[in-house]
């Protein structure tokens, strides 16, 4: 099953509930949520106070991506607020650090999983597998909406797919960055499973529509 997953950087913060419920009356599954320090990325966005709001307001699956500086300090605090799956990078932190992180969200009873950046390989991934709930696999570099899908990263989502076909089939596949409906259709054919659009739902007066469109394509 196709999971659409509308990014919150791209609604309108001034109504951003109506946009929440907007989009889950549309469809949506999950709700992504990104998180900036402007350390590991250049940009600065939500923290634990909105994502504690956003639990009290919605009951949709909040999927927090943290692209901050070594996440394992914030995991348990996210969860705490609220986030039904916490997901850091893997270039944020040491290797000791990332099972501790992994570690700490599941001790929380949440969902947990790893991302990586356009030039990160895939085989990096594979101590971690087992452990993952879900892989993000980013098609553009983090910190900014609006960039154009990365053609060059459809390879590695279709290794990073049959490493958890291999070795974890449960594991869910996320992508993130520049998905509309032509690139959603390479994207799903590469085998991602949930699929993150910003500007492509919150940017399309039917929201509805442009979920199905993107889900189907």
């Amino acid at each position: 099953m196709i999971k659409i997953a509308p990014s919150i950087l791209s609604a309108d913060f001034s109504a951003l509930i109506n946009d929440i419920n907007d989009v889950k009356s549309a469809g949506a599954e999950y709700l992504h949520i990104d998180v900036m320090d402007g350390n590991f990325v250049p940009n600065i966005s939500i923290g634990i106070p909105v994502v504690k709001s956003l639990r009290k307001a919605t009951d949709m699956f909040l999927d927090v991506h943290l692209m901050i500086d070594r996440p394992q300090r914030y995991v348990k605090a996210f969860c705490d607020a609220g986030a039904d799956l916490v997901t850091f990078h893997l270039e944020a932190c040491q290797p000791q650090d990332i099972f501790e992180a992994i570690s700490a969200i599941k001790l929380c009873g949440k969902k947990v999983g790893l991302s990586i950046k356009p030039k990160t390989p895939a085989v990096t991934l594979l101590p971690y597998i087992l452990n993952l709930d879900l892989v993000l696999v980013m098609t553009v570099e983090p910190g900014f909406g609006g960039q154009s899908f990365m053609n060059d990263q459809l390879p590695k989502i279709a290794t990073v797919r049959q490493m958890i076909n291999n070795m974890n089939p449960s594991c869910e596949l996320e992508v993130d960055g520049g998905i509309d409906p032509i690139t959603s259709k390479l994207i799903k054919e590469a085998g991602a499973n949930v699929l993150v659009a910003g500007n492509a739902i919150f940017g399309q007066e039917n929201r509805k529509s442009a979920i199905e469109t993107i889900r189907n394509a």
